[in-house]
């Protein structure tokens, strides 16, 4: 079997929380605990979860942006953390992100070919005319014109806005794109355009997809693989079928049974699909009848293995 595209081996992420505990403990907020993922060439790898799980956080450590307190994450076998890690300049040519909010995250001072442009010239890639001629081939690229790079944020609407938002993480052309919500902030007929642009570039490029969400009818319909983050941990990982079809944990199944379903509803069916079978007397980790505590260690667990493809996390 080839090697991973993307490892990411026993990520930590702690923060100090800036309170004390009664007793003068230093407490500690554990955003993520002990992540293992990998990413495959040409895939969609999907971590959903609600807020405050710890997907975001573990998508900008991959990006860079965060550091870890322990665990590594390695790009086609070489670390991205630690010692030996690349630049940042060298980092921004391997992944790219694509934001929530289209408009927030481009510059309203400058016109989108400045913006696209000025990537290329900070990596000495291209300049002048060569430059123009780049941003108006990326722009056609994602269904904008190439006069639009003369144009500001301000002129665009939200679906635009995310078109220039992918066309930018496009321009140094990556091998990885995270999404971070890429689509929650645009209205739903824009939001199939742009998941159906995404889906395209991905077959035409052979780009390689980490996508943040907690829409699940979005997660099924673009993913390879789907990892449910629930208060740090990866509870229940698997392809996107068995994930489905057979949502094991509860936390992944009170997840699938929160996406209305209105075929369920007028046939009167139950909208959860049966789990998949678990060791006799297994316990689930961590239990969601109490709400867990991320300033406290938690319990021993581990992904068990309970099909082809699809793993769930089981207290020791």
């Amino acid at each position: 079997m080839s090697r991973p595209l993307l490892e990411i081996r026993d990520l930590t992420v702690h923060f100090p929380l800036p309170r004390q505990s009664p007793l003068g403990r230093k407490r500690t907020l554990r955003a993520v605990q002990g992540v293992n993922l990998t990413l495959n060439e040409g895939e969609c790898l999907s971590i959903v979860g609600e807020s405050g799980c710890g997907k975001s956080t573990t998508a900008l450590t991959v990006m860079g942006l965060q550091e870890p307190t322990s665990g590594e994450i390695l790009f086609q076998g070489k670390p991205l953390t630690g010692a030996g890690a690349p630049s940042r300049k060298e980092r921004a040519r391997i992944a790219q992100m694509v934001f929530q909010d289209p408009y927030a995250s481009l510059n309203p001072r400058q016109t989108i070919g400045r913006m696209l442009s000025a990537q290329l010239a900070l990596h000495g890639i291209a300049r002048g005319s060569e430059a123009r001629d780049r941003v108006a081939a990326m722009l056609k690229r994602v269904g904008l014109m190439p006069d639009h790079a003369d144009r500001y944020p301000h002129e665009f609407s939200g679906g635009q806005r995310q078109r220039i938002g992918i066309a930018r993480a496009l321009m140094l052309d990556p091998k990885i794109l995270v999404l971070d919500e890429p689509v929650s902030a645009l209205d739903v007929s824009i939001q199939a355009q742009i998941i159906n642009l995404l889906m395209d570039l991905q077959e035409t490029l052979g780009l390689s997809y980490i996508m943040i969400s907690h829409d699940l009818s979005v997660v099924e319909h673009v993913s390879d693989r789907v990892a449910v983050m629930y208060f740090g941990r990866v509870v229940e990982e698997g392809d996107w079928h068995s994930i489905f079809s057979r949502p094991t944990h509860p936390y992944t199944r009170r997840l699938i049974g929160s996406v209305p379903d209105p075929d369920a509803i007028l046939a009167g069916a139950r909208g959860v699909p049966d789990a998949a079978p678990v060791p006799d007397a297994a316990r689930f980790s961590p239990d969601i009848s109490r709400r867990p505590n991320p300033d406290e260690e938690p319990e021993p667990s581990a992904l068990v293995s309970i099909g082809e493809s699809h793993s769930v996390r089981l207290a020791q």
